[in-house]
């Protein structure tokens, strides 16, 4: 197994609701290695770049709103397999159908105020790590 890199966000409605700490000690428990991070606000414009599959969509009006509402937790996190470990670690994007201990079942509300987001491939990943972290944020 390769050693993997993947993006992270712990999102407004977590942050807003003091999950920071309890979602960064999930992760260094799971033997993922944070490797960048930053608590920032995302603009409208830096969703617009993030989410750009998604503008125009539905749904998207909802997804800035929420993204931007309060400050979030951005995280480069590090291991074999990262993608797919933090992706079991959130659990399914559903809170209501995630599997109990998942941070998603956890700390998620519902489909659209879930606490968390994490990259689905190596593409995705490599992506949005280069959006958010430059390579001297990351060590």
């Amino acid at each position: 197994m390769a050693l993997e890199r993947t993006f992270a966000i712990v999102k407004p409605d977590a942050v807003k609701d003091g999950h920071v700490g309890e979602i960064l000690t999930t992760i260094e428990q799971s033997g993922l290695k944070i490797v960048g991070l930053k608590r920032t606000r995302l603009t409208a414009a830096l969703c617009k770049g993030f989410y750009h599959e998604h503008v125009g969509k539905g749904f998207y009006a909802d997804l800035e709103a929420f993204m931007t509402e309060g400050p979030v937790v951005l995280m480069v996190l590090e291991g074999e397999n990262a993608i797919l470990r933090w992706r079991d670690l959130m659990g399914a994007t559903d809170p209501a159908k995630a599997t109990e201990g998942t941070l998603r079942k956890r700390f998620g509300t519902s489909i659209g105020r879930n606490a968390t987001h994490g990259s689905d491939k190596p593409e995705s990943a490599a992506f949005e790590v280069s959006y958010f972290f430059n390579a001297f944020e990351q060590v």
